[in-house]
């Protein structure tokens, strides 16, 4: 366009035109298409000329002293406009070209649109993932200024070794005053609290002749105001106002009732064995799915205080209350990071006198054995580190896996755009010609550089759009995996739009820049003459191809540590044996009416070995209640004698309970190691010993059990002990059954629950897969890795496919001349690979190190955790390789059968 080309170069092109029907065929093809424009650049200069010689003029105009009545009669010059482009038609050329590039090599742009869309997808949806675990609670007005209040007792006051602290979210002082109602008073800081007993399992409710389990909480009447929870009828005033009024979320409602406008209605509720009659005088929105706290139906928390508020029953396991208290505080106080005032305030509410008056001789003057401490409602879902009780929070994650998932989608879109990328510097290498005869003809370097960015953005928006498009297909695919209802929406996470308006433009100009500067810089003759060839061979490439299959390999690796993890600690025995048990859950029942009747009924039948029962369930969605007086850490199971024996539990020490007569006042435990070890007692001393301040008596340990797990292998083993009463049955249910199949068996356990609860729909399942459902976590994980190993793998052998067609195109004529110089089938494949599986064996190098290390670290956070085998990595390495072998083969044979001649008539 700038006329730069010499007479010797317009010569030399029109010689090799003449010669060579491509050049001549583009030549002509340019001439077309830049016709007008040079026409139009004709009329441009001569107009440019006039505006230059008019502002001359009126310089020399100005430097001339005129009569201030004839300033009118000067001549106006037109405003310069400063553009690229005079007119569209370059623009539209620009998009015409791209679009025959893309129809001239169909395979290699379909390469291109569908691996980086794919990865766009997989991209998309670990994002989405992410948004939506940092997105928690987020919704409430003052999230922001919104605290959970805890404490963390000092163990040793007690002569207790405790592994761990356990976070205390209840914590009461001798006065009747709850800590929200002494916070509010004390702190100027706090501006509303509110007392929450989170739902713990479900509850039967009956209204309207229907009947369903649902979860139930409670809360004071502040709920409304400090959560923005929104209410579709009924007002905040009114919602939780008297003892007997409940909350509904809009979806039960109509379960019961047919239509959620019930405000009024009556609803009776399971509490234990008996039905209590609640009034609904409010209706909520159902609660979003990223909330911490969670409820089907919300019940006045001053409920509890009346019935039996020392140990009333929520839920369907027995445990005693354990409320949380929320405090808001004023927007920007400084309160959760003031040590200071927290233990000020704490000294007033609980003196150390208080203390000391409970028997805790160890504490010095002036020293408090507890802390209280302030946890962000953001923060609760995100940590990990907070130690309560199962029945404290609802699933909480990992940041560390939320940002390794991030990790991992970065990985996924990095391969993408490296074989999007690679690919671009190849297809490029077919069109140095079409760049030689534009510098010839007069394009400048700009409309070079913006005719490759202009089609790398057009494949890179093309690909954005079939990924989301993907996005909405693979979502219900993904919600299953990930255990989350998820919804692509850039209103609800606008974070998604900017993310993909910057890969868009990212990968387009990434793309685009490489060859459209390399290219721009080449002399055209130099061009024209094939001396200068860029392509899928270079070091650059060769880098991209290397750190894709090392990013490939990394996932590989971990997909297969996570699966053997999991195995593992599915695999692992708990300390008890959990085959052939059917857990039965009775506690909507009265388990001292039913239990004896089931008992003698399910033991006539020789398919049954045993059965016991226990007021805790264990498994997945369980957890024992935990012993929460004067700090001690110990989770607790009342238990029948029975039990021990049923679940294949072993005493180590001392002798298993008794049936204890009633009025029998003695307290008698059974501890595990870990609690003996804690108190530092022996196998030998333990039995006889007596724990002092156990629920307001003492205990005498009896027995020592061989420690199991009741809680996740990850967690380690905590302090436990066991504790049995007078009462006849208790709401768990276990019945030991013979291997082989379960049919006949589950025949008889039913038939003896009609019998013993008629007209109450049996509960059971097995405890092994209990168990085994503490781990869909790991499960879930394995998955999603593994899905995005196979995507990155896919994607890496899809470029590998890409660049070998390309590796084939650029040696043409070589791989012609050796077939006709003799070359076979096998020397031609060997030719075309040995190249490629250097780069995939130097990418396995370079990642067995970094998948060990990030493999080796992630194990940590497990106490019990399998040891990385070498086996994995040869197994990762051989797998990357194979797969390589098949793609680039397939490629290699296909160009080693061409017929040659066809090959070098093509050159």
């Amino acid at each position: 366009m700038t006329g730069k080309a010499n007479l010797m170069e317009l010569v030399e092109l029109d010689e090799m035109a003449t010669a060579d029907p491509e050049i001549q065929y583009i030549v002509e093809t340019m001439h077309q298409l830049w016709h007008n424009r040079l026409a139009k650049l004709t009329s441009t200069t001569i107009e440019k000329a006039i505006r230059e010689e008019i502002i001359t003029q009126r310089r020399q105009l100005q430097n001339t002293p005129m009569p201030a009545n004839q300033h009118k009669f000067r001549q106006s010059v037109p405003s310069s406009k400063s553009t690229w482009f005079k007119n569209n038609h370059m623009l539209k050329s620009y998009f015409k070209i791209a679009i025959r590039n893309l129809q001239k090599q169909k395979t290699l742009a379909f390469i291109n649109i569908f691996g980086l869309s794919v990865g766009i997808a997989c991209f998309t949806l670990l994002l989405l993932f992410a948004a939506n675990e940092f997105s928690f609670d987020k919704f409430h007005g003052n999230a922001a200024n919104i605290y959970r209040a805890y404490a963390v007792w000092d163990a040793s006051t007690w002569g207790v070794n405790d592994q761990r602290e356990i976070d205390y979210t209840e914590y009461s002082s001798f006065n009747k005053q709850t800590l929200a109602e002494a916070m509010k008073q004390g702190i100027p800081d706090v501006v509303n609290y509110v007392q929450v007993q989170l739902p713990w399992g479900q509850n039967m409710v009956r209204a309207n002749n229907k009947v369903l389990h649902a979860e139930v909480g409670f809360a004071d009447q502040s709920f409304f105001s400090v959560f923005n929870f929104p209410l579709k009828y009924g007002s905040k005033t009114t919602a939780l106002h008297d003892m007997h009024d409940i909350a509904l979320t809009s979806s039960r409602a109509k379960q019961l009732f047919g239509t959620d406008d019930v405000v009024g209605k009556t609803v009776e509720i399971q509490l234990g064995p008996t039905f209590y009659p609640f009034t609904v005088s409010a209706i909520t929105e159902d609660v979003p799915s990223n909330s911490s706290i969670r409820f089907d139906i919300l019940g006045s928390f001053s409920f509890t205080k009346v019935h039996n508020p020392d140990s009333f029953i929520i839920g369907s396991n027995w445990h005693p209350t354990v409320k949380q208290t929320y405090i808001q505080l004023k927007p920007g106080s400084k309160l959760p990071n003031d040590p200071v005032a927290m233990d000020r305030f704490l000294r007033t509410f609980t003196p150390p006198s208080m203390f000391k008056q409970m028997g805790l001789t160890r504490l010095k003057n002036g020293e408090l054995p507890v802390t209280l401490k302030l946890q962000p409602l953001l923060h609760i879902h995100t940590d990990s580190w907070f130690n309560g009780y199962a029945f404290t929070d609802y699933e909480v994650i990992d940041p560390k896996a939320i940002w390794i998932l991030l990790a991992i989608a970065g990985g996924i879109l990095l391969i993408a755009c490296i074989n999007f990328t690679t690919l671009a510097i190849g297809r490029s290498a077919g069109r140095s010609k079409e760049v030689g005869v534009r510098k010839v003809i007069g394009a400048g370097k700009p409309q070079i550089v913006f005719q490759f960015l202009t089609e790398a953005l057009l494949l890179s928006m093309i690909s954005t759009i079939l990924g989301l498009v993907l996005v909405n297909f693979a979502l219900p695919w993904f919600n299953p995996l990930s255990g989350r209802q998820l919804h692509f929406s850039f209103s609800l996470y606008p974070q998604l739009g900017f993310s993909l308006i910057a890969v868009v433009l990212i990968v387009g100009l990434l793309a685009g820049s490489y060859p459209a500067l390399v290219l721009s810089n080449f002399r055209p003759v130099e061009v024209l003459k094939n001396k200068i060839r860029i392509g899928g061979s270079n070091l650059f490439t060769k880098s991209l191809v290397t750190f894709q299959f090392v990013l490939s390999i990394v996932l590989i690796v971990s997909t297969i540590i996570i699966l053997q993890q999991t195995k593992y600690l599915i695999n692992k025995n708990p300390g008890f044996s959990k085959e052939n048990v059917v857990a039965i859950d009775a506690s909507e029942m009265d388990p001292n009416k039913i239990y004896p009747l089931f008992k003698q009924a399910v033991l006539n039948h020789p398919g049954i070995v045993g059965v016991a029962s226990a007021g805790a369930g264990l498994g997945a969605g369980q957890d024992l209640p935990g012993y929460s007086d004067l700090g001690l850490s110990a989770a607790v199971n009342i238990i029948d004698p029975d039990y021990i024996k049923v679940l294949g539990m072993h005493l180590i020490a001392g002798r298993n309970f008794e049936q204890i007569a009633a009025g029998d006042t003695l307290k008698r435990v059974i501890i595990n190691e870990t609690m003996m070890h804690a108190f530092g007692w022996t196998v030998q001393n333990a039995v006889g010993q007596i724990i002092k301040h156990f629920q307001g008596s003492n205990a005498h340990v009896i027995g020592v059990v061989q420690n199991f797990y009741y809680r996740p292998l990850s967690e380690g083993i905590k302090n436990q002990l066991f504790e049995t009463t007078a009462d006849k049955g208790f709401t768990h249910f276990y019945v030991r059954i013979n291997a082989g199949n379960p049919a006949a068996t589950l025949s008889v356990i039913k038939n003896a629950w009609d019998n013993a609860a008629p007209g109450v729909p049996i509960r059971y399942s097995f405890l092994d897969e209990d168990i085994n459902n503490y781990y869909r976590a790991e499960e879930k994980w394995s998955g999603i890795v593994g899905w995005a190993g196979g995507i990155s793998i896919f994607l890496a052998c899809l470029g590998l496919l890409g660049l070998a067609a390309l590796a084939a195109i650029n040696r043409t004529k070589e791989i012609g001349v050796r077939k006709i110089l003799g070359a076979s089938v096998l020397n031609i494949t060997n030719l075309l690979l040995k190249d490629f599986l250097k780069l995939i064996l130097i990418s396995f190098v370079i990642a067995s190190p970094l998948a060990w290390y990030f493999m080796h670290k992630w194990l940590q956070d497990y106490t019990n955790r399998i040891n990385i085998s070498w086996t994995v990595f040869l197994f990762a390495g051989v797998f990357a390789v194979t797969i390589a072998l098949i793609t680039i083969g397939f490629q290699a044979i296909k160009t080693a059968v061409a017929n040659p001649v066809k090959s070098l008539r093509s050159e």
